[in-house]
């Protein structure tokens, strides 16, 4: 039996979620975010779901991780294939889901100690 320390409590984890915010942690967060276990970047396309371009998944690719979960607001919505280009590129995983799944996948991931991030857009006002 291998036993180690478990410090998932040190990481990043999505507490709370509705159609326009997530509370990582105590923090809430009303604009588009990327969340991963030891970081979080507050600067990610604030245009939603319909603004995204191929500079936004260049961006998402040189995060380091090697699953990436897309969260496309309320409703699961697919980007065109020619926008993960340099996802798949760069051998990174990609899951598309609605807001309240790509939140707790994205927690469940964490608790495994795997390597994800989650962009999380919201739907417009």
């Amino acid at each position: 039996m291998k036993l180690h320390l478990d410090k998932s409590d040190q990481y990043n984890t999505i507490s709370r979620y509705d159609a326009r915010h997530v509370m990582i942690g105590q923090t809430r967060h009303e604009n588009s975010v990327i969340v991963m276990p030891e970081r979080i970047e507050t600067d990610w396309q604030n245009g939603g779901f319909d603004a995204l371009n191929e500079a936004d998944f260049a961006r998402l690719a040189g995060l380091g991780c090697e699953i990436l979960i897309l969260g496309t607001g309320m409703k699961q919505r697919f980007p065109h294939p020619k926008l993960m280009k340099s996802l798949m590129q760069a051998r990174i995983g990609l899951e598309v889901m609605d807001l309240g799944s790509a939140c707790r996948t994205y927690n469940i991931l964490v608790a495994e100690h795997r390597t994800v991030a989650a962009a999380l857009l919201f739907d417009p006002a």
